[in-house]
């Protein structure tokens, strides 16, 4: 069965699932966040329509009256205008959600969801690429920070440890690895100016 038909099964009209089907890209699939987002539009949307459908059911039933009839299309057309509203809302939220957790993805942080806290979101607004405008900053000067800097992964730095490893002394080993009785004179003068405490 092809991708496009299992993903009709799952409920997402024809579009929606061309349009994922088209992202596919060598066998991998889009990521999870993406197929969230249209398919949590794809049920708001279906339940406009069934509120619709019912508003419609309603309308015919009270039609014997004009002037209620006028009234309750009013109301109705200020209840659909308000619910697109807050169905723009929803889905523009969602868009900024899924572009900040794929920004915070690629920057390695460790956990989203508090480098997401500090983030600056309240009037946060959509580029045309899909990314969240002033995001890029915003995450790149907190994995600069000195005291949120340990929220992102830093590649190798902090692991290329430099000290004293058990069972070694402190002092510097001697020149080319010679005993100290095996020396010449300025080979032992000069190990013992780097190695003041040295005994021999």
């Amino acid at each position: 069965m092809k991708l496009k038909e299992q993903l009709e099964e799952m409920g997402l009209t024809e579009e929606q699932a061309q349009k994922i089907a088209d992202e596919v890209i060598n066998g991998s699939y889009v990521p999870k966040s993406r197929f969230n987002e249209i398919n949590e539009e794809n049920k708001t949307l279906k339940q406009s329509l069934a509120d619709r459908d019912k508003q419609l059911e309603d309308l015919q039933k009270s039609n014997s009256d004009n002037a209620a009839l006028q009234e309750q299309i009013t109301r109705l057309q200020q209840e659909n205008a308000d619910r697109e509203k807050t169905h723009a809302a929803e889905i523009k939220r969602l868009k900024i959600d899924t572009a900040v957790e794929l920004a915070l993805s690629a920057a390695k942080a460790k956990n989203t969801k508090a480098v997401k806290a500090l983030l600056d979101l309240e009037k946060a607004e959509l580029a045309e690429d899909g990314t969240v405008k002033g995001l890029a900053e915003q995450v790149k000067a907190l994995s600069e920070a000195a005291d949120s800097s340990f929220l992102f992964e830093q590649g190798n730095k902090g692991k290329d440890f430099k000290g004293f490893t058990p069972g070694e002394s402190g002092d510097k080993p001697p020149t080319g690895g010679k005993a100290p009785e095996k020396m010449t004179y300025d080979e032992l003068c000069a190990y013992l100016a780097e190695n003041p405490n040295t005994t021999l």
